[in-house]
């Protein structure tokens, strides 16, 4: 299966998709990484890697139709199964999930439906939950409102902070992420239909 990932910041979740992929028995590859941030931690982490990048900024007052359209053909050019949204920190309009053609999954910092958005772990937080966790779902047009793959509960500790417990959710989400890529690219898991 190959994959195009998609990163805005340091590529935590992204590395631990190299190195997954890097094994003899992995059944997906990384055809390429796409970024929004030139310079950012995740291209880095790819280009060390030997893995092709490409980035696409959204400047402040583009035209984000285009932008779109310039993202997809980015990813189009590489050629994917499925795109991984890992971190990117743009809302993906309809029209890049039209023009790229294949399934678009992200990773997302709490038990969705809920606390989407930005600031998932700050909120949960806020909320007083007991348990939180990370998302594996598919993109759609809204935010983080895509249907669900997979969850995975982290226990939420009393003197947690912010910072704390959203390590504690990234090595989880790190792991959800690349048992959910193994999984689909076995057969073993289904995408939910339209997807």
């Amino acid at each position: 299966m190959r994959i195009v990932v998609l990163v805005s910041g340091s590529g935590t979740n992204l590395q631990a998709v190299i190195e997954a992929a890097a094994s003899p028995d992995a059944p997906f590859r990384l055809t390429a990484v796409g970024s929004d941030v030139p310079g950012c931690g995740g291209l880095a982490r790819a280009e060390q890697a030997g893995i092709p990048t490409f980035v696409v900024p959204l400047d402040s007052g583009a035209d984000r139709q285009a932008w779109n359209a310039d993202l997809a053909e980015g990813v189009r050019d590489a050629a994917p199964d499925v795109v991984v949204s890992s971190g990117f920190m743009k809302i993906l309009g309809q029209e890049f999930l039209d023009a790229v053609g294949v399934p678009v999954l992200n990773t997302h910092p709490a038990l969705l439906p809920s606390f989407p958005g930005a600031h998932a772990v700050r909120d949960a937080l806020a909320h007083g939950v007991r348990i939180s966790g990370a998302t594996l779902h598919v993109v759609d047009a809204g935010v983080d409102t895509g249907p669900i793959i997979e969850q995975v509960a982290v226990r939420v500790r009393p003197d947690d902070d912010e910072a704390a417990l959203h390590e504690r959710i990234k090595v989880e989400e790190r792991r959800m992420l690349v048992d959910g890529l193994t999984d689909l690219a076995q057969g073993r898991l289904a995408l939910p239909a339209g997807a």
